[in-house]
């Protein structure tokens, strides 16, 4: 009890990882909160308003703090440049344009939510879309990276499978466990772009047609994802 507590105050004393449990916990309300509304019974549906609330109250959490990741971002960005450290080069050009539209992503929020606040005087909607659409490229260009990742490694574990000496038997078990945590990285950022299409336009494939408890429930598989990811580096790296 008393390591868990610890683990738990480690993950929330860092900025990532405190927010990717406000993530859970904002995706796993929506969840909760939109099936228990669409349950008969004033109690339930008071419970389920009172959710929904707390969620998109810790949705509006997230952004605000995100205005403070722009410098991280660009210092990522510029470390990575145009990605010479990878030999792939189909790898290398999404991964460069993985960054542009993330980088890109941060000023139209920003001026989105700072429209919304009426710290601006300028409308919101056309900034809220351009940075869906950036989050959905990002997230499409994450997929097809992963992918490639995934192929290049299973390269490895084929050539790897012609050696039997401990080391190469080392080297596959870090292959299989990087080509798993791909795996899930693309598991994580399909649930993501399933909920970035729902908040597309209407009329654009399934834009708007998600209730609030499907939401919910593709957001909190890829924070659950992400909170699986974290403890595993934690462990590796120590």
């Amino acid at each position: 009890m008393q390591n868990s507590l610890e683990s738990l105050v480690n993950v929330l004393e860092s900025y990532r990882g405190r927010d990717k449990v406000i993530r859970t916990l904002c995706y796993g309300s929506q969840l909760v909160g939109g099936v228990l509304s669409e349950k008969p019974g004033l109690s339930s549906a008071q419970l389920g308003k009172s959710l929904l609330l707390f969620s998109a109250q810790l949705s509006h959490c997230r952004t605000v703090l995100r205005l403070f990741d722009d410098l991280s971002m660009l210092t990522y960005s510029q470390s990575y440049g145009l990605g010479a450290g990878d030999e792939d080069s189909a790898l290398r050009w999404m991964s460069v344009l993985n960054n542009v539209a993330d980088q890109l992503y941060y000023p139209c929020e920003h001026i989105a939510w700072a429209a919304d606040a009426k710290i601006i005087s300028a409308k919101s909607d056309k900034w809220w879309l351009l940075s869906g659409i950036l989050w959905g490229a990002s997230l499409l260009l994450g997929i097809f990276r992963s992918m490639r990742v995934v192929m290049l490694l299973r390269k490895k574990l084929r050539k790897s499978t012609r050696g039997d000496s401990e080391g190469t038997v080392a080297s596959r078990s870090q292959l299989r466990r990087q080509v798993q945590g791909e795996v899930l990285s693309i598991l994580s950022s399909m649930a993501d772009l399933s909920n970035a299409i729902h908040w597309m336009p209407p009329g654009f494939l399934w834009a708007g047609r998600f209730p609030n408890w499907l939401v919910g429930l593709m957001g909190t598989i890829s924070s659950l994802i992400g909170l699986i990811q974290m403890g595993a580096s934690q462990a590796v790296s120590a």
